[in-house]
């Protein structure tokens, strides 16, 4: 027996018992029937809202994770390539001017280019100069000094830059801070 005779057979079996009820009787299962619909139905209409709901949020979130990707994911590259940088800029600061001026351009030009590239995609330098606040949020501090030349809690020296990616820190930059005596 197929689906369709089992329901003509429900069906058929509900209308002999529906003509054994008094009219009363037959309304009041009318309303029951119909009470169970409209609840069947407002449950499927909670379930589509909550569906809805539920479809939203997860286009939210991958529009977030695709922001992030899009803004973040070449954090681990240019984490590769600071060290280059801070060679370069070390190279630089040791260079002779007098011996080898054709490699101290070359050196320099390769710097600046590889700082131009970086900028490119939102990598910038952490404000470590000697004199600004020290704030634990950008800088790792190495060493206290004391100093009576320098504010307390200023930076006194980088040691090595910090930089981040867009609005992230990537890496703090490291200094020696001022400690009054």
């Amino acid at each position: 027996m197929n689906k369709e005779q089992q329901d003509l057979q429900t069906e058929q079996e509900a209308a002999v018992e529906t003509a054994e009820l008094t009219p009363e009787q037959q309304l009041v299962q009318l309303q029951e029937k119909l009470a169970a619909k409209e609840q069947e139905a407002k449950d499927n209409w909670d379930k589509l809202l909550r569906e809805r709901a539920d479809l939203e949020n997860y286009r939210k979130r991958a529009s977030r994770e695709k922001e992030e990707l899009l803004n973040y994911g070449i954090k681990s590259l240019v984490e590769e390539v600071l060290p280059v940088l801070d060679n370069l800029e070390r190279a630089l600061e040791h260079a002779n001017e007098d011996g080898l001026p054709a490699l101290v351009e070359g050196v320099k030009m390769t710097h600046t280019l590889l700082q131009t590239a970086l900028k490119k995609f939102g990598v910038c330098a952490v404000d470590g100069n000697c004199g600004t606040l020290f704030d634990p949020a950008f800088h790792q501090a190495m060493a206290q000094v004391e100093t009576s030349d320098h504010p307390n809690n200023t930076i006194v020296q980088e040691f090595q830059k910090g930089y981040l990616l867009k609005e992230r820190l990537l890496r703090p930059s490291m200094v020696s801070v001022a400690k009054n005596p």
